[in-house]
């Protein structure tokens, strides 16, 4: 059942609109950045509220959708050259709602034995676990509720699937520009990769102002916070700090759809201008 077609609402005691899916109570009186993303790539798992600020988003910055769709596949790429690099083992965080292929897909193909742990805070990505779960028999997938501000929660979980004796690659696409420096998002990035060994790796995403036109992103960044999200547009300093202590995988910090452009195929309109946000894979050494 989709977000549209569930029309079991009850109202909680705050007022609040809650849908039933599957069991699970999702707010719906609240956006919520796994919907949005989802509407940006044509889904139909969001609800009115994530549309509207969705299209308050894109009316700033009409880009929004074409970025959303190059993150997917930065994502199939990165996964790509690292299950081709050796590594067996990934921990997503901030999966988002399943859009085919996923992350344990793109790794499967290449190695069958991968095993895989999605992680996310929105239930209405634990309603669609089952399409994250289909993994290949020689492989593992398994699905974390966590928030990425809760670190030790998350890596309780990814013990029981992953051997932290052998390299993981740490996935957050799309993720971190919605931690804000007062929540400690640098130090997450570092508590994480903490627990991993030698010759793991992380690959991220992130959003920027630095080819926007300062009003449009200062407008988008209220307007989202009015609603009650968080958006932290970093530059391309700020978000190559994330990487401090680790190597990064030539060519660095990139315009997200410039990075190995060869592993994937290009998303329409990447081209027609700038692409607003970076992305990089690093490995530690």
């Amino acid at each position: 059942m989709t977000a549209r077609e569930n029309e079991n609402g009850t109202g909680n005691e705050t007022g609040n609109r809650i849908e039933v899916e599957n069991g699970i109570a999702i707010d719906t009186s609240r956006p919520h950045p796994a919907r949005m993303y989802d509407w940006y790539l044509g889904g139909k798992d969001n609800y009115p509220v994530d549309e509207e600020l969705g299209r308050q988003m894109v009316a700033l910055e009409p880009r929004v959708p074409v970025m959303a769709k190059v993150n997917r596949a930065f994502m199939h790429r990165a996964t790509r050259w690292l299950a081709g690099q050796g590594v067996r083992q990934f921990l997503d965080i901030g999966t988002g709602i399943p859009t085919e292929p996923n992350l344990h897909q793109v790794a499967q193909e290449v190695a069958p034995d991968a095993r895989v742990v999605y992680c996310d805070n929105d239930p209405i990505v634990l309603t669609h676990a089952a399409a994250l779960l289909r993994s290949t028999p020689e492989g593992v997938t398994e699905y974390l509720q966590a928030d990425v501000r809760d670190p030790a929660t998350i890596m309780e979980g990814a013990r029981k699937v992953l051997d932290l004796g052998r390299p993981v690659a740490l996935s957050m696409i799309a993720l971190l520009h919605f931690i804000p420096d007062e929540d400690g998002a640098h130090e997450l990035v570092s508590r994480l990769l903490a627990e991993f060994p030698s010759g793991s790796y992380v690959m991220m995403t992130h959003a920027t102002a630095d080819f926007s036109p300062d009003d449009s992103a200062t407008e988008a960044t209220a307007r989202l916070k009015a609603a009650g999200v968080t958006l932290a547009l970093r530059s391309r300093e700020e978000f190559t700090r994330f990487f401090d202590g680790l190597e990064l995988v030539d060519p660095g910090v990139e315009i997200v759809h410039k990075w190995h452009p060869e592993l994937g195929d290009p998303v329409p309109g990447q081209d027609d201008g700038v692409i607003p946000g970076y992305g990089a894979v690093a490995r530690k050494p």
